[in-house]
């Protein structure tokens, strides 16, 4: 699960970039509001946790502009603006949530899954496709109710194709998921995680829509 860092307050940035990539996520983190609007306008992010009093722009501007163009990405504000006032502002400008400084890091971390499951439609951090079933907070996955050890790629890469189970991902979108900045991307990685999960968890689960992508069947209610 990729997020967006916009936090420019160095040690409180590497400190909870370090606390959430333990948590599973893929953390990209800038310092400052233009690079944060920049980035959100990519699409590229499940998620982000903006502070408000970034230099060059202030996040809530960030917020704003944001939604003024539509884009629907998840917000959490991390501020330490704890005025009644500045919450109601930030939650009327278009955030998704709220929290005020220090937070912790498991808290945070619950927090964004709820964003992002919200986002996605899904009401439970478990996400199930036939005899698989994953827990985004447990961070595991079961195939039959055994547990399968999977890589943190092929977790990213099924939890990505589970939120969105019905829909066709392309290789661009799922790399979007699966690699965060700096990180070299082998032109079939993709495939090479796809091939993977078929072979733990069953040839049917991941279906290839031909020229256009992958996904999984959604699961009827």
């Amino acid at each position: 699960m990729r997020i967006l860092l916009a936090e420019d307050d160095e040690l409180l940035g590497s400190g909870i970039r370090a606390g959430l990539t333990q948590h599973g996520f893929q953390v990209d983190w800038v310092r400052d509001g233009i690079a944060a609007a920049r980035e959100l306008s990519t699409g590229a992010y499940q998620a982000c946790v903006l502070d408000l009093g970034l230099p060059r722009q202030d996040g809530m501007d960030v917020l704003q502009q944001l939604r003024t163009r539509r884009v629907a990405t998840p917000v959490l504000v991390l501020t330490a603006r704890d005025a009644v006032s500045a919450r109601i502002a930030g939650l009327d400008a278009g955030a998704d949530d709220y929290l005020i400084k220090p937070v912790d890091l498991h808290e945070l971390a619950a927090r964004l899954r709820a964003l992002v499951r919200r986002a996605h439609g899904q009401s439970a951090n478990r996400l199930c496709a036939g005899t698989v079933e994953l827990d985004s907070a447990a961070h595991q996955v079961w195939c039959e109710g055994v547990l399968v050890d999977l890589s943190q790629r092929e977790y990213d890469l099924l939890h990505a194709l589970l939120l969105n189970a019905g829909r066709v991902l392309n290789r661009e979108q799922l790399e979007q998921h699966l690699y965060q900045w700096g990180n070299e991307i082998n032109s079939n990685a993709v495939e090479v995680h796809i091939y993977h999960l078929r072979r733990k968890l069953g040839a049917g689960l991941i279906e290839t829509v031909r020229g256009v992508g992958y996904r999984i069947a959604r699961t009827p209610a």
